[in-house]
């Protein structure tokens, strides 16, 4: 990366964007953050997020021409290669939104998109808990779950470039359904939305309630927990056999303010997986915080300016206003 060059990093989440402006070495010089919002529709996001951008690179001085372009880290699902945001059910208002063309036509610069979970394991890589390890893998809790594979500085992609969607792996065949098509995975357990969901069972009103209530003795709070608890010990215990990386990562917003309880849970499930050399694994918070997907999001761009040389503002899609 060339020194002083710096690029636009985007995180939209189910419940809030960010969108800052980031330095070559991970700083993030001024950022913003707003509502996600999606059910106002496409044209309002994308509107608010080319507006974000403009105020961010004002702020921080910067134009055009010095910056690298534009890094996207999305709840998927995500088309990279055509820069389409396909994802109706963390981001109702938004199909088929073609996000990479509108922001490129609106901004002139240009525009990379990838998964959120890809974006904040990257940034994790490039700049936090999992520089220079290898592979790497990074688990992200919030309104749903994510996660993403790096190996050799890359992310690990499917057949067709598709992404891998562990945060659907199946926990529990009797568990409550998902929008993925199967019952009791991962996501429909461990999300935020799934604890919420659980607590409003209980009159709690949202995941935070049912955290507080089962730290206070509640019977029922707790029980969730557990619940959720052994959903995580399952889901690292595959990970482990599955991946054998060097490192896991665990961020996201629930993982923030509830550390230590999603920690313990997953190093417990190290400590009994003994088939593969879990010693040599280690488990940990995401260093960069609610930053990771920002910051790995403009990483992205950076690196992909670098390797590609800064491309026509118009490329590699065809200009098209926001629809």
């Amino acid at each position: 990366m060339k020194p002083h060059a710096c690029a636009v990093g985007v995180d939209i989440g189910g419940t809030k964007i960010a969108v800052g402006v980031v330095a070559a070495d991970g700083r993030v010089l001024a950022e913003r953050t707003l509502p996600t919002d999606s059910r106002a529709g496409v044209l309002d996001g994308l509107t608010r997020i080319a507006a974000a951008v403009r105020e961010v690179m004002h702020e921080a001085k910067k134009t055009n021409a010095n910056v690298a372009g534009l890094g996207i880290g999305c709840a998927g699902p995500v088309d990279p290669v055509r820069g389409v945001i396909d994802n109706p059910h963390t981001l109702p208002g938004w199909p088929r939104a073609p996000i990479v063309a509108a922001l490129t036509h609106e901004l002139g610069v240009p525009v990379w998109l990838e998964n959120d979970a890809d974006a904040a394991a990257l940034g994790e890589c490039y700049y936090g808990a999992g520089r220079g390890l290898d592979p790497v893998v990074m688990l992200t809790f919030g309104t749903g779950v994510g996660g993403a594979v790096i190996t050799r500085g890359e992310i690990f992609r499917g057949v067709g470039g598709e992404h891998p969607e562990i945060g659907h792996m199946p926990i529990s065949f009797a568990g409550a359904p998902c929008y993925c098509g199967r019952s009791g995975c991962l996501e429909s357990i461990v999300s935020g939305t799934a604890i919420a969901e659980a607590g409003k069972a209980i009159g709690l009103i949202n995941a935070a309630a049912v955290f507080a209530a089962a730290a206070a003795g509640n019977a029922e709070a707790a029980a969730i927990l557990s619940h959720v608890r052994r959903a995580l010990d399952a889901a690292i215990w595959t990970v482990l056999h599955a991946y054998c990386p060097a490192r896991i990562i665990l961020g996201g917003g629930l993982v923030e303010a509830q550390e230590a309880f999603f920690t313990t849970a997953a190093r417990t499930a190290r400590v009994n997986a003994h088939l593969v050399a879990h010693t040599a694994v280690e488990i940990v918070p995401a260093r960069l915080g609610a930053r990771a997907g920002l910051v790995g999001a403009a990483g992205w761009a950076l690196q992909r300016s670098q390797a590609h040389g800064r491309p026509a503002a118009h490329a590699p899609h065809p200009p098209q206003p926001l629809p």
